[in-house]
């Protein structure tokens, strides 16, 4: 699924401006996606200057690029506490979120729910009065079915996410299909996600309500900074 996106300097100066919350023996949530990236990469550059932080990835695709910036990466089952959590969103609106674009969010809610404080970092084009983007929902792939009859039930109409570049359907790091759920404006969306939490099969969706504590949203010439 594509979506349209803000700048790079947009990304990286909401980013950078998150990364400012990191302090010496901090144990930090990396999140995944494009402006996540801008933030361990921002992360690496302080573990460069001598600071003592770890880093509990999301995703393959942060523990790789951590590594490739020398962040130092533990498991969530090797921590007793997690100071701070930085993760972009596809979608803010009020404080919640649509978030799974890069079909992560299963590992990416468990490690922001975690977290002490939840940091969001975003461009302008992610911000939006009432959150409309498609809901992703990871499924266990025997129940694609069933979910999806069930996400129909409850207003929505689920689309299963193709691959780019390969055959078949995108498969998460956990080895689930995902459902890309459009159930229009989502005025309420706790309701929603309780319902969609309720579905047998569902491993996890993409709103995340009530966990962010601050977003930061890179603009042409700084940053927004909104304290939820």
């Amino acid at each position: 699924m594509k979506t349209t996106g803000g700048t790079d300097d947009q990304k990286r100066r909401a980013a950078e401006a998150a990364v400012e919350a990191v302090e010496d023996g901090m144990v930090i949530g990396l999140g995944t996606g494009s402006t996540a990236a801008f933030a361990i990469e921002a992360i690496g550059d302080l573990v460069a200057d001598g600071m003592d932080v770890r880093g509990v990835p999301t995703s393959f695709a942060s523990r790789e690029l951590a590594r490739d910036c020398g962040v130092p990466l533990a498991d969530l089952d090797e921590i007793d506490a997690l100071d701070l959590a930085i993760d972009g969103a596809d979608q803010v609106a009020d404080g919640a979120l649509v978030k799974g674009g890069g079909a992560a969010h299963a590992r990416e809610k468990v490690v922001d729910a975690f977290a002490d404080r939840f940091l969001v970092v975003a461009d302008p084009s992610k911000v939006a009065d009432e959150l409309s983007h498609p809901v992703p929902v990871e499924v266990l792939p025997d129940a694609r079915t069933t979910v999806e009859a069930a996400v129909s039930d409850l207003g929505g109409d689920p689309v299963l996410r193709r691959a780019e570049r390969k055959d078949g359907p995108v498969v998460t790091d956990n080895g689930n299909l995902v459902l890309d759920c459009d159930f229009g404006t989502i005025d309420d969306p706790g309701p929603l996600a309780a319902s969609l939490s309720s579905l047998p099969g569902v491993v996890e969706h993409g709103i995340f309500a009530g966990l962010a504590d601050v977003v930061y949203v890179g603009t042409d010439d700084g940053v927004d900074v909104i304290e939820l």
